[in-house]
């Protein structure tokens, strides 16, 4: 019998105005995303991922000191509290990002995994930082990720996690397959015009070249008050072949949901090969500094 697993992506338009005061736009956000997160939890699914930093826009477009009060400790932070205990009310595996605080001015974009028993299974944070003009200032808000590559085991698999900007770093997508993930959820925040070209060719390409399941997400909409760019949604899962499953819409809040037959994994890794083909003793001169 095969192994299916059903899947939940998460993409949110934020509709505010991005000047309310920080705990109202949390508020709002999240209980939007909890409504979401019952709704993949009333068709089956078995996981959900949300989107990069759901709980607020993405401020990164702006340099301002005020967003560092939405910072949150995980996973003794309100968010992560609430998501293990909705993760054991629907039996779901919850993936959930966060601005987390490690401590007072060490600042990371983060992304907690709460098993489907509400149990706290870890954190992965964000490793490549841009400093991109314009808009994505996000050295002034995050350090850099400081704990590798986690893959997490959960009550449907192994779970890894990148985030939006990582995606353009083949190394890490590749570590992740060696630690054994079988999915790994991308939480993005992209727009229109710098790199949507690349949002359906840059991670079907990792799905195959790591032969796994990749799920998706990105903001969809236009975000005040900086209206800087559309965020273009279309959150997909992507299978091992490198098919897309499911994309969701471009400009508005929506649960997408698809079915992820996990023996596939090893139906194409007898296939091809790549790891047993690898030759890792060649590849020392792409970490050089």
């Amino acid at each position: 019998m095969p192994r299916i697993v059903r899947s939940a992506l998460i993409q949110t338009k934020f509709e505010g105005s991005g000047d309310e005061p920080i705990e109202k736009i949390k508020k709002g956000m999240i209980e939007r995303a909890v409504a979401q997160i019952e709704d993949a939890a009333s068709q089956g699914a078995q996981i959900a991922c949300l989107q990069e930093i759901f709980y607020g826009p993405y401020f990164c477009c702006e340099q301002e000191i005020r967003w560092y009060d939405s910072t949150e400790k995980i996973p003794d932070g309100p968010t992560t509290q609430l998501m293990m205990e909705l993760a054991k009310a629907h039996g779901m595996v919850l993936v959930i990002p966060i601005y987390e605080e490690d401590q007072t001015g060490h600042y990371y974009n983060t992304t907690a995994v709460v098993d489907a028993d509400g149990t706290y299974l870890g954190k992965f944070r964000k490793i490549h930082i841009p400093q991109v003009a314009p808009g994505f200032w996000e050295k002034f808000y995050f350090r850099p990720g400081n704990l590798g590559y986690p893959v997490f085991e959960t009550a449907i698999g192994k779970v890894g996690v990148y985030i939006c900007y990582d995606r353009h770093f083949p190394e890490g997508w590749r570590a992740l397959g060696l630690a054994g993930a079988e999915i790994v959820y991308n939480p993005s925040a992209t727009v229109a015009g710098l790199s949507e070209y690349l949002w359906k060719l840059e991670q079907p390409a990792a799905a195959v070249a790591n032969v796994y399941y990749v799920g998706a997400i990105n903001r969809p909409g236009v975000e005040k008050p900086w209206e800087f760019g559309e965020f273009y949604g279309q959150s997909y899962h992507c299978d091992p072949r490198g098919k897309l499953l499911d994309v969701g819409p471009r400009d508005k809040s929506a649960v997408v949901v698809s079915d992820l037959n996990m023996d596939l994994i090893r139906e194409v890794r007898n296939t091809w090969q790549f790891y047993r083909d690898r030759r890792p003793d060649t590849y020392s001169s792409i970490v050089a500094p």
